[in-house]
């Protein structure tokens, strides 16, 4: 079979890989318009963009027979800003090139640099390198590209930010200048362009961003939850969805530590990808998720440019991601090749517009939910037992003889009672959310009265609806600042400016003194919230709106919170520099 005109050894590689079609970065590289010509491309993550490149060098290295001359100084030249994406690259090119027998050499930190050199001298087709690498081999003499015919930029704008412009810039100025350059890049900023003027000749300009695939594999869900519960929120979906292989994204190294041992705690199989980790750990983080011995993975940005795993079904973002092309980037490791995905975006209460503006800016239409519940998991965990306990089974002699053995000593329903209970055993509990479905009305409960609360101390917050107050946030944020339970909360009431809510006479001192310690002696935590008693120790009287047409009376202005340090602040009205010390952070 030959696709679009290809050569056919490499025809004959992408239909022994399935392939039936081209995607559409890969038809318009390949095209006749695009020969010889040097190639500005930007695509969506997850279209091929590889096969595209491998594609597009062919015309240049195969000679009028289609065949490949001896290894020797490289004909090819593939930089990328990761270890893990320059090795994915190197995987691909190999088959793609297999049945031309091509030589492909990979040169990437934290690998023995002596045996990549003595690679390089018994000569080499195609490279594939990270930049830094790349150029200590050029000026030691090791990478020869004298012969150079064609230069590829993977992800050139991430190698910009990551700021490899000095390392692109020597090895391009080394390369022959009738070489092809083709510019790889998910957008294309001021830096990109700049460096295209510089470095490429009327070069073609394709882009397929919004076409073809878009979103159509993947399942977008924006989970609202409060700041204080992302973990347990984590632990919850991961139960519910229970993928085959998951991917979480964080911020920082530090973020992608404590939440992979957060997990490892509650029971999952977990590893972790961050700037911290060796080649040697990733290798090894990466073949557990490959064997399955492991089905989650935490990781940085960085660490997961490239991470491609067949079996990744769900993403989860626990960070926000800084902006649109983040965001598609870290869902783009899943429905890949046709095959669905998940991604969840966890936001924070206060930040839910920030998220519906940058969904919006995306073109991505994302279904908003509360985080499952552990009963939405326990019901969950009953359907997939059933439909698996129902599956047809292939049993032989000996595992015949030991069910009856087991039907002798024990009835049919103890032997599915322990069943249930090995499978149940094998996972980790569900967390309990305080927030979300369940908890407290936004405004005085329906019920007059609820047991315990006959007697009751009103407290204060210097928050209300105009700081995007909720009650789904605000209950976890009370049980932290007051080392209480969400039973020990009673009514509250969300005003304009300011909350009151009840806590029982019978631990109200207990709670006084918890907001001390998590706060200052005035009751305010480091976001400028503050908690205090009520001023008249007495139920609050509920807001009327002012009728309109008429001017409300002059007063002293509400209190208003304090601008947390980093991100977009909670409240409306920030006021002062510094902040909370939050669990997840940004860079």
């Amino acid at each position: 079979m030959n696709i679009n005109g290809l050569p056919t050894l490499l025809s004959e590689a992408i239909s022994a890989r399935g392939y039936t079609s081209l995607t559409s970065v890969q038809n318009e590289v390949a095209a006749e318009k695009a020969r010889g010509r040097d190639l500005l491309v930007s695509a969506q993550t997850g279209s091929g963009k590889t096969v595209a490149f491998g594609l597009g060098m062919a015309d240049s290295l195969f000679d009028e027979k289609e065949r490949l001359p001896s290894p020797g100084a490289p004909l090819a030249l593939v930089i990328a800003p990761t270890r893990e994406l320059a090795l994915q690259v190197s995987r691909e090119l190999r088959w793609l090139y297999e049945k031309a027998h091509a030589s492909v050499a990979t040169c990437v930190g934290g690998m023995d640099p002596s045996r990549e050199r003595r690679a390089l001298r018994q000569g080499a087709h195609i490279v594939v390198g990270t930049p830094g690498r790349l150029r200590d081999h050029l000026e030691r003499g090791a990478l020869d590209l004298s012969e150079l015919r064609v230069a590829v930029l993977d992800e050139a704008d991430e190698m910009l930010d990551m700021g490899f412009r000095d390392d692109l810039e020597e090895l391009l100025d080394a390369a022959p200048e009738g070489r092809r350059t083709f510019l790889f890049s998910a957008t294309l900023p001021k830096p990109i362009v700049a460096l295209a003027k510089r470095y490429q000749r009327d070069a073609l300009r394709i882009s397929t961003v919004g076409e073809e695939r878009g979103h159509g594999d993947i399942e977008y869900l924006a989970v609202t939850v409060s700041p204080a519960e992302i973990e347990h929120a984590v632990v919850n979906l991961l139960r519910f969805h229970e993928a085959e292989t998951a991917i979480l994204f964080c911020a920082t190294r530090d973020n992608v530590r404590h939440l992979h041992s957060t997990l490892l705690e509650r029971g999952f199989k977990a590893v972790a990808l961050s700037g911290e980790h060796s080649q040697n750990e990733r290798n090894q983080a990466m073949q557990a998720l490959r064997d399955q011995r492991a089905r989650v993975c935490v990781a940085t940005d960085v660490a997961a440019r490239g991470l491609d795993l067949p079996t990744l079904s769900l993403v989860i973002h626990v960070e926000i991601p800084r902006d649109a092309e983040v965001l598609q980037h870290r869902s783009g490791r899943t429905g890949r090749a046709g095959k669905k995905g998940t991604a969840i975006l966890l936001v924070p209460y206060p930040r839910r517009k920030r998220v519906a503006s940058m969904l919006r800016y995306a073109k991505i239409d994302a279904q908003w939910t509360d985080p499952p519940s552990a009963e939405d998991i326990q019901k969950k965990d009953r359907e997939r037992l059933l439909d698996k306990l129902v599956e047809p089974v292939e049993a032989n002699d000996a595992d015949r003889e030991l069910a009856a053995q087991l039907l002798e000593k024990k009835s049919a329903e103890e032997i599915a009672l322990a069943l249930v209970h090995a499978h149940r055993a094998k996972m980790p509990a569900p967390e309990e959310l305080l927030g979300g479905r369940g908890g407290h009305d936004r405004d005085e409960p329906k019920k007059k009265h609820r047991e315990g609360f006959e007697d009751t101390v009103w407290f204060r917050m210097n928050i209300g609806r105009r700081q995007n107050a909720d009650p789904r946030w605000l209950l976890p944020l009370i049980c932290r600042r007051g080392h209480v339970t969400k039973n020990e909360v009673g009514a509250i009431r969300i005003n304009p400016h300011d909350t009151f809510f009840q806590i029982p006479t019978g631990i109200a001192d207990r709670f006084c003194e918890a907001l001390q310690r998590t706060g200052g002696p005035d009751g305010e935590d480091d976001s400028g919230v503050i908690i205090e008693p009520a001023p008249d120790r007495a139920s609050p009287q509920p807001h009327k709106p002012a009728p309109r047409g008429k001017i409300k009376p002059a007063g002293r202005k509400p209190d208003r919170p304090r601008s947390p340090r980093g991100g977009k602040p909670p409240f409306k009205k920030p006021h002062r520099k510094g902040g909370p010390k939050k669990r997840f952070s940004k860079d």
